[in-house]
């Protein structure tokens, strides 16, 4: 009682059917190892024809080869199966088969005597020519198709998936129909690779089929004659009679296998099953039925031919053709109804407004490779590692970068996109490297010179060979899909704040209410809007100031929110509260800050802009701003051949103007202010702008 009990709990949480494959595989090589009497036999020989039929009707009425996407797998079991009978009632043959006809089972002594009349002779001959039929025909054929099949499948996976990318990002398609097209996709490259390495089953069951018929015959003789005393007429007519119908009742479920299998890689997928698109394809023309009417009337007309045969069918196939030409004929003369556009089909609507994409990726035909990776493509991966990197280093996860093929871009040519607009682009040659020059090379190389899309380098296109020289010789040596990566990196960093939007920035409060509770109850929106926090954490992207450390952001935030509203003295509070962060950035491991000032005399001018109209940071004579953005520059230059980091030190009240104001002739340069330094740390001064002297 407890184990009906357990089989009935086991039936009702769906595992005895996850069950049912492994014991079926056992059961089946069992039956290699185990005897089975001839009843058994019988029932698994008509089980296995059974199945062979089920399985060539289901490949005729599926739609799409997807639907059997199982028949792989079904064609290696059917084959085990039936190599497992055939090793069954050759023991039963051998042992038994000088009793008579029905030793091993009616279902061998009827394929053995009804279908070859007794004969062995006609049945080794029948028995060879579908071993034939299934071996070089059917098998043969199908594996071809499977493997075609499979080359084309592969070859067109990177457009497809393009083209899916390509829906998906013009909103045609959702996110999930998106990802089950893609499924789709690599189910049928899947499917196709499965079935050609299944085909090769078939084939050897066929050859297994003849080397166990041969091996059969001549052991039986050996033990009928030897063992049992026959005559070697009568061993050979018992042995062989059996061995001819234990092949044939295995071979022909074999043959309706192949002829299934063949069938599935053959066909074209459509809404119709196969009998539908035989019959709408092959007998929808009238004019070809005519034709072959004629011709086998004259066939039965000639002296010597069957007569009655060919005129018979003649006469059936001309009167299929009057009818369907009578139906031809009655569908050309209904008057075709016009087509109504309604108002609806006409007016545009919602859905023709597409978004755009936050952080697009377009390449040439040349780089689809690099983001193909049954082609070794490692593009995407490289992309999902560098947003990880830019997320975990900068504080928020940025958009998703959608990549699709242009075929109006040059060959080798690619182009960063971000809110639809181009902000960088660049050419990639798979297959070769880019030699770039640091500044200190020892020799020229030959090749395609060009510059670094990120940096602008001096660079050069080299081949694979040349990669250990350009090393030796002091360039840097990156590949196609590095170049690529490297180029969106630093886009990433330098327009960080602008992939900052509302969308990231709910997702990232979101993450922190569920890490830290309660955080940022006090102040969204009950200080500050979102659109306030927004804009102080994008001042801080701006400048290149990461936001990893939200907990002090917040809490600065929600101190002084109660006194200002104004954004740009809540990010100076913000600044000060992260100036031990922002200070490791230019100098870590608590080096000797080696910084820039200003003369007393340019300061003292500079304030009494800021103090002119501090609630725009004023505004810079014309003369003044060429003479501190040249000072400026030069002083940067002697920092960057000193190999020190260019931050200029400069009152609280003018950061942000000076930030500003030079950040558009250097943006390398970082503009901090006296309250942002800690106290632990120590200054020099070894250039001072407006001076005249460094």
């Amino acid at each position: 009682m407890n184990h009906i009990l357990s089989l009935t709990n086991l039936a009702r949480d769906g595992q005895l059917r996850s069950l049912s494959g492994p014991m079926l595989i056992i059961m089946i090589l069992s039956m290699m190892v185990l005897p089975l009497p001839p009843f058994v036999l019988d029932v698994l020989f008509t089980f296995n024809i059974a199945l062979a039929i089920i399985v060539l009707l289901v490949s005729l009425y599926s739609r799409d080869a997807l639907e059997f996407a199982a028949f792989p797998t079904i064609l290696l079991i059917t084959t085990l199966l039936r190599l497992s009978l055939n090793v069954a009632s050759t023991r039963v043959v051998l042992m038994h088969g000088h009793n008579g006809p029905d030793a091993a089972g009616k279902v061998i002594e009827a394929f053995g005597h009804f279908l070859v009349g007794g004969n062995y002779a006609v049945g080794l001959v029948v028995f060879t020519i579908l071993v034939v039929i299934n071996f070089v025909v059917i098998t043969k054929g199908a594996g071809r198709i499977a493997e075609v099949s499979a080359r084309f499948t592969l070859d067109a996976i990177p457009g497809k998936q393009m083209a899916i990318d390509a829906d998906l990002n013009a909103g045609l398609i959702r996110e999930d129909e998106a990802r089950q097209r893609r499924e789709r996709v690599s189910q049928e490259a899947d499917f196709y690779g499965s079935m050609d390495g299944a085909s090769k089953f078939v084939r050897g069951d066929a050859i297994a089929g003849i080397l166990i018929m041969l091996i059969t015959v001549i052991g039986g003789l050996i033990v009928g004659v030897l063992q049992h005393d026959m005559a070697f007429g009568d061993a050979a007519k018992n042995y062989t009679l059996l061995t001819i119908g234990d092949g044939l009742v295995a071979q022909i479920p074999a043959l309706i296998i192949s002829t299934a299998a063949g069938l599935v890689v053959s066909r074209v997928s459509t809404d119709e099953d196969l009998g539908q698109q035989v019959a709408n394809q092959l007998f929808n023309r009238p004019q070809v039925l005519w034709l072959t009417t004629g011709i086998l009337g004259a066939l039965g007309l000639v002296p010597g031919m069957p007569h009655f045969v060919f005129l018979l069918l003649a006469g059936m196939i001309g009167i299929l053709a009057y009818y369907l030409g009578d139906r031809v004929a009655v569908t050309d003369a209904q008057p075709e109804e016009p087509e109504i556009v309604t108002p609806e089909t006409q007016d545009a609507s919602w859905e023709d407004v597409v978004q755009v994409d936050m952080l697009g990726l377009e390449v040439g035909y040349r780089l689809i490779p690099m983001v193909d990776k049954l082609r070794q493509g490692d593009l995407l991966k490289r992309i999902n590692s560098i947003r990880k990197k830019f997320a975990q280093e900068i504080g928020f996860l940025p958009p998703v970068v959608h990549i699709r093929d242009n075929l109006e871009l040059a060959p080798n040519s690619y182009r960063i996109t971000m809110k639809g607009s181009v902000i960088g682009q660049g050419e990639a040659y798979t297959g070769m490297h880019l030699a770039i020059n640091p500044g200190q090379v020892t020799a020229a190389l030959p090749g395609n010179a060009t510059e670094d899309p990120a940096f602008g380098l001096p660079a050069v296109w080299i081949e694979n060979g040349q990669r250990d020289l350009a090393q030796t010789s002091g360039y840097t040596v990156v590949d196609a899909s590095t170049v690529v990566t490297t180029h969106l990196n630093h886009l990433m960093r330098m327009y960080a704040s602008e992939l900052l939007g509302r969308e990231q920035l709910q997702k990232l409060l979101d993450h922190l209410e569920r890490n830290i509770p309660k955080l940022t109850d006090d102040l969204i929106p009950k200080l500050l809007p979102l659109a306030t926090v927004q804009k102080i954490l994008q001042g801080l992207l701006e400048e290149g100031v990461n936001i990893r450390d939200m907990r002090t952001i917040i809490d600065t935030l929600a101190e002084h929110a109660g006194r200002t509203q104004e954004v740009n003295e809540l990010l100076a509070w913000v600044r000060v509260a992260l100036g031990r962060m922002i200070v490791e950035q230019c100098f870590p491991s608590g080096a000797e800050m080696q910084v820039m000032s200003l003369h007393p005399e340019l300061e003292s001018i500079l304030l009494q802009v800021v103090q002119a109209d501090p609630a725009t940071s004023g505004g810079i004579e014309p003369g003044l701003a060429d003479t501190l953005t040249r000072e400026t520059s030069e002083a940067v230059n002697h920092l960057e051949q000193l190999e020190l980091p260019t931050v200029l030190v400069v009152p609280d009240a003018m950061r942000l103007l000076l930030s500003r104001f030079l950040r558009r002739s250097l943006p390398q340069l970082k503009v901090l202010a006296h309250s942002e330094i800690p106290d632990t740390r120590k200054i020099k001064f070894i250039s001072i702008i407006g001076g005249n002297k460094r």
